[in-house]
């Protein structure tokens, strides 16, 4: 059990400097020539674990599960990390971190409408607290420039529809979360390639730029990886990307599914402080607020009620 709350706070504090990294980057490396470069790395560090997996659980790779691999990769990296990456450009390291930090709470209402499950009054009244926290840190009445917060949030939304879709998957197709991961990752990263090569194509590459779209014209693979930027794809890709991951699966192997998720709580009280420490990035009171918001909020959904009465549903849903 020590050995499982070591891992969590490893991957909390390598989740918590996700941001801060790719900040430091982000005028250097492409948005999505870095989202192909790290997930590509962090799939080959989750490689011998999820091998390891796939013996456990008898898992094998059929057409069938092949695809759900597909379109797993495809929200997961193409789209949710490309909004993620571009949240990074536009806003600061800390908002993209705590914004992005509120993808399970995301999850609840989306595993309502497609997965059936139950929503209760304290799940509703933990999205109503986080939303509070949301609307602490984004303030509408003082936002100048709404892109970052919107692709931070259009990157929490498409990470939690890839939760979702990734747990229905994951009971049909018999594998767990390392397995998901993993393969997600490479489908993923093969997928983005693909994106990537057909940007270098004359007319497309033309075609995005007339709708201003030039982030994602004539992209690079390896443009830009010099001696001085290595250190930093190296942290990206294998500690943040591949390690963050792979202590998250052990803490969740060593303890529970619920408790190695105390790391996306950590990670939005301890993100900003290393922002501020890092990036000189400021913690205002209204920012602190939100912290305190979306922490208790997320923690409603884990924690059981005091009370030893259950819980009336106030959805007529059946779970699964």
């Amino acid at each position: 059990m020590k050995k499982g709350y070591l891992y969590i706070i490893l991957s909390a504090v390598l989740f918590s400097t996700m941001e801060i990294a790719i900040k430091l980057v982000a005028g250097t490396f492409n948005p999505v020539q870095l989202n192909l470069l790290r997930f590509f790395i962090g799939a080959v560090i989750l490689s011998p674990l999820a091998v390891q997996h796939m013996k456990k659980n008898n898992f094998k790779l059929t057409k069938e599960n092949f695809m759900f691999f597909v379109v797993t990769g495809f929200l997961c990296v193409v789209i949710s990390m490309t909004f993620y990456q571009l949240a990074i450009v536009y806003t600061k390291a800390s908002t993209v971190a705590i914004l992005f930090s509120c993808n399970p709470l995301f999850v609840i209402p989306l595993a309502h409408f497609l997965l059936k499950e139950q929503l209760t009054k304290r799940t509703l009244a933990a999205l109503a607290i986080s939303l509070a926290g949301i609307l602490c840190i984004v303030n509408p009445l003082e936002l100048q420039s709404p892109f970052g917060i919107t692709y931070a949030l259009l990157s929490a939304v498409t990470f939690a529809l890839y939760s979702v879709v990734g747990r229905k998957g994951s009971q049909q197709f018999n594998c767990d979360g390392v397995i998901l991961t993993c393969l997600s990752f490479f489908t993923g990263s093969i997928e983005t390639l693909v994106l990537v090569l057909v940007s270098k194509i004359g007319s497309v590459a033309g075609w995005l730029r007339s709708f201003g779209l030039d982030v994602f014209a004539n992209v690079p693979v390896f443009h830009d990886i010099t001696w001085s930027t290595l250190p930093i794809l190296i942290y990206i890709g294998i500690f943040v990307t591949g390690l963050g991951f792979a202590f998250y699966f052990l803490a969740m192997d060593e303890t529970s599914a619920s408790i190695a998720s105390m790391v996306f709580f950590i990670k939005p009280a301890l993100a900003p402080i290393l922002a501020l420490i890092f990036l000189k990035e400021p913690i205002t009171p209204a920012i602190a607020a939100g912290i305190i918001l979306i922490v208790a909020g997320s923690l409603l959904t884990l924690f059981p009620a005091a009370c030893k009465q259950p819980e009336l549903s106030i959805s007529r849903a059946k779970s699964r």
